[in-house]
């Protein structure tokens, strides 16, 4: 291991005062109109890693820039980047009117009142059968602002839903990255940590789903809402909301669903074949600045773990956290502060997992047990940060449609992550210890 320096972790406080200090200033503070967003996230990324860039003079500045380009190289990193381009082309081809009729749609079949809870359901099955956040809040992200044009429901409040139902799918399906980062680094089996974590997620679901009926029914809903919508133009969420539940794949259903939607499209003459390629342009470029987050931010986490930052913060997590509780406790924080770094919640796994495993063997924490809890903490903390890929493709998608909104008017609204955190909380207090005989003295 590196030798543990916390001084390498200056770039993510600089980070952190930039964007999310000033933010706040402006926005509730001076109560400038939009505040937050005359904070642009790229620069905020751009002067951190300028920071990181003047840290350590042992390594030369060649040096620093392979490790950033090593960073880079992950996997998850280009598999992020794709479903972003894909996902925007695809908001690109469908349009505004494609969104809204399924909306429309939605709400002739069931009641107005309904319209949320429904979003957060269907969340839910979407993103367990697909396996990606991402992947799900961009598909259901424009149906969301339909619904909340439609019906008169608060924005914020119908993003939100959508992003909590992603994260209880992120957390529990088989073909998760995060699970299957999780499972391997602990050495379970996958079976066995959907048993664990079902126990949590699903109490932290059935109590955000009466939140949001409760909300729900103290809204004031403008009348019943009647509107044409055009059964052609759903055909493309079908397809993909189909191919998500069965769980195909999210390239090939974002692909399915382009395709279908780019045919449709020149077929009832909505779009010329001209004016389609410059909307996919148009959906690409929408997510641009989000992929240029996920690219700025592995390169800073590459210098940041080059530096020893990382070895700080675990071993200032693993000192601190005694008895079986506590060391759970640990395990969540320690991949919390993993998410908060890197904003990327497989990621965060993957770095946390060999101190995670050290850390179930000495306090007596089945591999399960250890799996289900850097699973659930990793997308609790990924559920609620400004910052984090979920947030920022939710965001993106929004503006995309043609409205404005910021992430802390979404974040009052994030009640599953919360409720998941509770529901962590007290499953920690009321379990016992996993293996008590093979807990070492501390």
């Amino acid at each position: 291991m590196k030798k543990s320096n916390g001084a390498a972790l200056i770039p993510i406080y600089v980070f952190l005062v930039l964007y999310l200090g000033l933010g706040i200033l402006f926005e509730y503070v001076l109560k400038i109109p939009m505040g937050f967003y005359n904070i642009p996230i790229v620069v905020a990324f751009m002067v951190a890693i300028f920071v990181a860039c003047l840290q350590n003079r042992k390594v030369s500045f060649d040096e620093k820039l392979q490790i950033m380009a090593n960073g880079l190289t992950d996997k998850n990193i280009i598999t992020m980047l794709l479903i972003f381009l894909t996902a925007g082309i695809f908001v690109g081809v469908v349009g505004r009117s494609s969104a809204e009729s399924v909306a429309y749609f939605m709400l002739s079949i069931i009641p107005a009142r309904f319209s949320v809870a429904v979003l957060f359901v269907v969340a839910c099955f979407v993103s367990t059968a697909m396996g990606t956040s991402v992947g799900t809040i961009t598909l259901l992200t424009p149906i969301g602002v339909a619904v909340a044009d439609a019906s008169g429901f608060n924005l914020p409040l119908c993003v939100a839903s959508i992003m909590g139902g992603a994260m209880f799918g992120d957390n529990l399906s088989f073909i998760s990255d995060t699970t299957i980062a999780a499972c391997n680094g602990q050495g379970c089996a996958m079976k066995d940590k959907f048993r664990a974590n079902f126990w949590i997620a699903f109490p932290a679901a059935i109590v955000t789903l009466i939140v949001i009926l409760v909300k729900s029914f103290n809204t004031e809903i403008g009348g019943v809402v009647h509107h044409d919508y055009n059964m052609i133009q759903i055909i493309p969420y079908v397809l993909v909301l189909i191919g998500g539940i069965v769980g195909f794949n999210v390239f090939v259903v974002l692909i399915v669903g382009i395709v279908s939607g780019s045919i449709i499209m020149l077929a009832t003459g909505q779009t010329a074949a001209v004016d389609l390629l410059t909307n996919m342009g148009s959906g690409a470029a929408g997510m641009f600045e989000t992929s240029m987050v996920a690219v700025l931010v592995a390169a800073m986490c590459s210098l940041i773990r080059e530096y020893g930052g990382f070895e700080a913060l675990l071993s200032a997590i693993k000192k601190v956290f005694k008895g079986d509780k506590g060391g759970q406790l640990g395990i969540g924080l320690l991949v919390g502060a993993m998410d908060i770094a890197t904003a990327n919640n497989t990621v965060a796994i993957v770095m946390a997992n060999p101190i995670a495993k050290e850390m179930a063997e000495d306090y007596g924490i089945s591999p399960k047990r250890s799996a289900s809890l850097l699973d659930t903490f990793s997308c609790i903390f990924q559920g609620i940060i400004p910052y984090g890929a979920q947030m920022l493709v939710a965001i993106s998608a929004v503006s995309e449609l043609g409205h404005e909104i910021s992430a802390f008017q979404i974040i009052p609204n994030l009640f599953y992550p919360i409720l998941l955190l509770v529901s962590s909380l007290v499953w920690m207090l009321i379990r016992s210890n996993d293996k008590p005989h093979l807990a070492k003295r501390r």
